[in-house]
């Protein structure tokens, strides 16, 4: 299960590797292809087989990207959310032998790259989702049952 929700932060990021790989990557990748073509016998032509294999990567994420960004919604901060976990929330947990684990909850789309980012559908942030300080959280997972308590949660707020 994909959930089709973004932060504004995220939304930007997909948008901008978006652009990136349409206005720079490709139109480079294009013409390293084109020179190496342009070399003779393309089936021992190490440079033309690499490029082209990169320009298929490229577009197959300029298309992914393209449709991901039509079907996201971005979800923004609202202050009647404070206190309470929900989407877009930093969150501190400990557990009983005073182990801290700090993430944000954020869309499937954003989570790479960072280790402090999980997933909304990740099974730790579904047992967070409507939590506030102190409240217990019962993590279950294929392998293991694990109990956390909500030690902090925030937002960051849009710059006014």
């Amino acid at each position: 299960m994909k959930t089709n929700l973004v932060t504004r932060e995220g939304y930007a990021n997909l948008q901008q590797e978006l652009d990136f790989l349409w206005r720079k990557e490709r139109p480079e990748t294009t013409e390293k292809v084109t020179w190496a073509a342009s070399l003779g016998d393309r089936s021992e032509n190490a440079d033309y087989k690499y490029n082209k294999q990169r320009l298929r990567e490229i577009d197959r994420r300029i298309r992914y990207l393209t449709k991901r960004l039509e079907e996201i919604r971005v979800v923004d901060y609202d202050p009647c959310q404070e206190g309470k976990i929900f989407f877009g929330a930093w969150v501190e947990l400990v557990d009983d032998e005073d182990l801290i684990l700090k993430f944000r909850i954020v869309g499937p789309d954003e989570i790479y790259g960072r280790k402090d980012y999980v997933s909304v559908d990740a099974p730790v942030a579904r047992a967070c989702l409507k939590k506030e300080v102190d409240d217990e959280v019962i993590v279950k997972t294929p392998v293991t049952t694990k109990n956390w308590y909500v030690n902090k949660v925030w937002y960051e707020k849009p710059p006014k």
